[in-house]
């Protein structure tokens, strides 16, 4: 089954590293995708809030805007599609994801429509 970990930070702190701290984090995530193997499908990091549109139609009308969707304490910052036998075990690897430790990992498995 498929699980997608979405990764949750504080932009502004992640603005404020050096080059330096941001190129030691970039390796514990290389070091994560490695460590997972082929339990990682795909992921990315995302560019900053500043840069989303949000697409909306209501009442038949499209709406569009600049900006993210909420303005969130910890905005979506990444992502990994996992591929893991439980939750359990998607839980474990979302814990070794590097983000976790200074912001929020969500996990949440792929819907799977009831065969009627």
């Amino acid at each position: 089954m498929k699980y997608l970990a979405l990764i949750y930070g504080d932009e502004n702190r992640w603005a404020s590293l050096g080059e330096d701290e941001r190129k030691a984090m970039y390796e514990q995530y290389r070091a994560f995708s490695q460590a997972a193997g082929d339990k990682v499908v795909d992921g990315a990091e995302t560019a900053d809030t500043k840069s989303a549109t949000t697409v909306r139609i209501r009442n038949g009308k499209t709406q569009v805007t600049d900006g993210p969707a909420e303005q969130l304490a910890e905005p979506l910052g990444g992502f990994y599609l996992l591929e893991c036998e439980t939750i359990d075990e998607a839980v474990a690897l979302a814990q070794q994801i590097p983000g976790a430790a200074t912001g929020v990992v969500e996990v949440r498995p792929e819907h799977v429509e009831e065969a009627s």
